[in-house]
C-alpha cells in the first residue's frame, strides 16, 4: 500500500476546502458575445445552428448551445478561474451527412478530450471536464476534408457552459508579444515607389500619382509622357486622356534639396487595366455599416498624412451601406443620407492623387440590407427600411436589372473600383463587366466572394479581382486557410486579373461587434503581409488609417515588400517546398531575381494543439536548400524586411524563423 505523506494530505485538503468555500457560477457560452471568442473560418451562432435554424442532433431539438461549422476554433482566457466545462456535442441534423466531425477540448496546450468521429445520426456525447488550474481553454471541431469551401459541416456544442469561481468570466486572449519594427526609416532624398507598370483604356480618364518618399517640398517631372497627359509638378499627379493605343516608355523624376530620383514607367493603353494588384483601403473592417462621408474623407486625409500614399497606397474604397434608393432620369442607384454631395467627395479624393471605390450586388439587397442592382419592380423601389423587415428574402437576383445605368452613374461620379458581392455566378459577372467597360471610365471590377475554382478561367476573362474564399478574420486559422492554400490559384493570377484572399487584417478591426486590435501576433502580421506580397494579391487594408500605431504603419511602409507585390512581371508565388513545419514560397521577378518567403507555420492543422497560440512556442532553425526549389548556384541574398544585404550564399542558407513568422528574402543570381 502506498503511503501519502501527511503534509501532502493537508495541502490537498486545504486546496479543495478553499475552492469549495468559494461560490461558483454557471456561465453559458451562448450568453457571451461568442463571435468575439471565435478564431475559426466562419461565424459561430448562439442558440441557433450554423444556418440560423434550430439546434438539432439525431432528431432532438435544443434551445441552448452554440452552432458552428468546422473548422470551429473558440478560445477563452480562464486565468485558472474555471472549475468545470460541460456540453453535449454532435453533428447538426441539417449539415453534411457524408463528412465526419471530431470534437476536441484543449487546455494550456494539452488535449483534455477528443471525441470519436461523429456523423449525422450519431447519438450526442456528454462532456464534463475538470478545468482546475487551466489558464487558456480551446474548443475545436475539425473534419478530414479540410479546406475553405462551405462543406456544411455543422457542429453543435449543446448546453455549453463553464463553472466559474465567484464573479469571474471568460476573457479574450490578449496579444502581448513585442511589436518589433524591422523596416528602416525612409531617408530625406527622394525615392519613387509607385508601380513601374500602368494600364488604361483609350479615351478614358487617366489618373496616376508618382508616389515618392523624401523631404518636402518636392517637385516632379516626366519624360516622354503620351500625348493627352499632363503632370502637376507640385503633386506628381498625372491626368488626362490618351487616344492612341500602344506601349509608352516614360521616365519619372522626383527632386528635392537632398537630391533626385528617377524611375521607368511603362504605360499601356489598351483593353487591360489593373496591370498590378490594386493597393489601398476598404472601409468595412473598420466601420462596417457605420461608414459615412466624414469617415471616408478622414481616411483619405490620413492616407496622405501618414505617408502611405507616398509608398504607393492608392484606393479609398467604400464598402456596403452607402446605397440609398433609385432616382434621377435613368433610375440609377443614388447614395443615402450619409453621403451627401458624393461627386464632390470623389473629386476631393482624386485631388489628393487617390482613387475611390464603391460596392454593389446583383441581388435586390446587399448583405447589409441596402439596395442592390436588381429589383422586383420595373423602376426599382426597395429601400433599406423595406428590406430590413425580412432581409434574407431579398438575397436573390430579381427580374429587373440595373447594371448598365448603375455603372454609368458610378462612372459619372468618378468611381475607380467596384466590389460586387454575392454568391458568384458567371452571368451576373459578365453583365456587370460589360456595363463597366461601356461606362466611359476605367473601373477595377472586384467580385466577392467564394469564386468557384472550377470556373477560374471565367473570372480571369471577366474580372480584375476574384475572391478565392470566405470573409477573412483576424486569426491564424483564417489567415492560414485563406492564403497559404492559394498555390493552385497562382497560375491564373496576373496582369489585369488577380486572385484575392480578401482584405488585410492588420491594425484595428471591427470583425465581430467590437473594434479591437488585430488578434494576429506581430510575427503573424509579418507573415500576413509577406504572403500577400508573394501571391501578388491585392493589398487592401481594412483598419482605420487615422488610428494606425507605429508598428502597423511601419509594417505597411516597406517599399521593398510592396515592390515585390507590384512587380511588373505579374507572377503569383508558388509553394515549392514544405518540410518540418516550414513552407517555402517563391515568386519570380522581372529583373531575374526571386522573392522567397520562409514561413514557420507551426505545423498548423497537424495536431489539435496547433490550432491555438499558447504563448510558449519557440523559433525553428531551418536550412534552406536552394536546389529543392529549383534554384541552382550562388546567390546574393537580401533580407527584404530589414532592407539589408546578407551576403553571397552557395546552395543553401541557414536561419531561425519565429513561430508563425517569416524570413523574406530577395535572391539575386550571381553572374558568372
Amino acid at each position: 500500500m502506498i503511503k501519502i505523506p501527511k503534509l501532502l494530505l493537508l495541502l490537498s485538503f486545504f486546496v479543495h476546502t478553499s475552492i469549495s468555500a468559494q461560490q461558483t457560477k454557471t456561465v453559458w457560452l451562448d450568453d457571451l458575445l461568442i463571435q468575439t471568442f471565435s478564431e475559426g473560418l466562419r461565424p459561430v451562432q448562439a442558440k441557433k445552428n450554423y444556418s440560423n435554424d434550430t439546434l438539432r442532433i439525431n432528431g432532438k431539438k435544443y434551445s441552448r448551445g452554440l452552432g458552428a461549422q468546422s473548422p470551429c476554433v473558440l478560445v477563452f482566457l480562464l486565468n485558472k478561474q474555471a472549475t468545470r466545462f460541460s456540453a453535449l456535442i454532435g453533428a447538426d441534423d441539417l449539415g453534411n451527412k457524408e463528412i465526419a466531425l471530431t470534437f476536441y477540448v484543449v487546455g494550456d496546450g494539452k488535449v483534455l478530450f477528443a471525441s470519436k468521429e461523429m456523423k449525422i445520426g450519431d447519438d450526442p456525447i456528454k462532456i464534463d471536464l475538470n478545468l482546475m488550474g487551466i489558464k487558456q481553454l480551446g474548443l475545436l471541431v475539425t473534419d478530414k476534408v479540410g479546406g475553405i469551401n462551405n462543406k456544411r459541416t455543422y457542429c453543435n456544442w449543446i448546453d455549453a457552459q463553464l463553472e466559474m469561481i465567484g464573479d469571474a468570466k471568460p476573457e479574450h486572449t490578449v496579444n502581448t508579444d513585442e511589436k518589433y519594427i524591422l523596416t528602416p526609416p525612409t531617408g530625406k532624398s527622394p525615392k519613387i515607389n509607385s508601380a513601374k507598370l500602368f494600364g488604361a483604356t483609350p479615351n478614358n480618364p487617366f489618373l496616376y500619382t508618382i508616389a515618392a518618399t523624401g523631404e518636402r517640398p518636392m517637385t516632379f517631372s516626366a519624360i516622354n509622357l503620351p500625348r493627352g497627359l499632363a503632370l502637376d509638378k507640385q503633386t506628381g499627379i498625372i491626368s488626362g486622356k490618351v487616344s492612341e493605343r500602344g506601349t509608352y516608355q516614360t521616365t519619372l523624376k522626383a527632386q528635392n534639396v537632398f537630391g533626385e530620383a528617377t524611375k521607368s514607367l511603362t504605360i499601356k493603353i489598351g483593353d487591360t487595366i489593373a496591370l498590378t494588384p490594386p493597393i489601398g483601403w476598404n472601409g468595412w473592417n473598420s466601420w462596417e455599416a457605420h461608414i459615412d462621408r466624414e469617415k471616408v474623407i478622414a481616411s483619405a486625409d490620413a492616407m496622405v498624412k501618414t505617408g502611405l500614399r507616398d509608398h504607393g497606397w492608392t484606393y479609398i474604397n467604400i464598402d456596403d451601406a452607402w446605397q440609398g434608393v433609385r432616382g434621377g432620369p435613368n433610375l440609377a442607384l443614388q447614395p443615402n443620407e450619409k453621403f451627401p454631395e458624393i461627386k464632390g467627395m470623389f473629386d476631393y479624393i482624386h485631388s489628393l492623387g487617390l482613387k475611390v471605390g464603391l460596392y454593389s450586388t446583383p441581388y435586390i439587397s446587399s448583405y447589409g440590407g441596402y439596395t442592390g442592382a436588381s429589383s422586383d419592380f420595373e423602376k426599382g423601389g426597395e429601400s433599406h427600411q423595406s428590406i430590413m423587415v425580412d432581409r434574407r428574402a431579398f438575397n436573390h437576383i430579381a427580374k429587373y436589372r440595373f447594371e448598365t445605368v448603375d455603372a454609368k452613374q458610378m462612372a459619372d461620379w468618378g468611381t475607380d473600383f467596384l466590389k460586387y458581392d454575392w454568391r458568384i455566378d458567371v452571368n451576373s459577372t459578365e453583365r456587370m463587366a460589360t456595363a463597366l467597360k461601356q461606362s466611359g471610365r476605367d473601373i477595377v471590377f472586384s467580385i466577392s466572394n467564394n469564386a468557384p475554382f472550377e470556373k477560374v478561367n471565367d473570372w480571369v476573362r471577366l474580372t480584375n479581382m476574384y475572391r478565392t474564399g470566405p470573409d477573412i478574420k483576424d486569426s491564424w486559422t483564417s489567415l492560414f486557410l485563406n492564403t497559404f492554400s492559394l498555390d493552385k490559384w497562382s497560375p491564373y493570377t496576373g496582369h489585369g486579373h488577380w486572385a484575392d484572399p480578401d482584405m488585410m487584417i492588420v491594425g484595428k478591426v471591427s470583425i465581430g461587434p467590437i473594434m479591437h486590435d488585430t488578434r494576429l501576433t506581430p510575427d503573424e502580421q509579418y507573415s500576413h503581409v509577406s504572403i500577400f506580397s508573394l501571391l501578388a494579391a491585392p493589398l487592401l487594408i481594412g483598419c482605420p488609417i487615422e488610428q494606425l500605431d507605429a508598428f502597423t504603419l511601419n509594417l505597411l511602409s516597406n517599399d521593398e515588400v510592396i515592390e515585390i507585390n507590384q512587380d511588373p512581371l505579374g507572377k503569383g508565388g508558388r509553394l515549392l517546398l514544405e518540410e518540418n513545419g516550414i513552407q517555402v514560397w517563391v515568386k519570380p521577378l522581372e529583373d531575374g531575381s526571386s522573392a522567397v518567403g520562409l514561413f514557420n507555420t507551426g505545423n498548423y492543422g497537424k495536431t489539435p494543439e496547433s490550432y491555438f497560440n499558447w504563448g510558449n512556442e519557440t523559433a525553428k532553425s531551418f536550412t534552406f536548400d536552394f536546389a529543392k526549389v529549383g534554384l541552382q548556384g550562388k546567390f546574393n541574398l537580401r533580407d527584404v524586411w530589414r532592407q539589408k544585404n546578407l551576403g553571397t550564399f552557395n546552395g543553401s542558407f541557414s536561419t531561425e524563423i519565429r513561430h508563425h513568422g517569416v524570413v523574406m528574402l530577395r535572391m539575386f543570381p550571381q553572374k558568372r
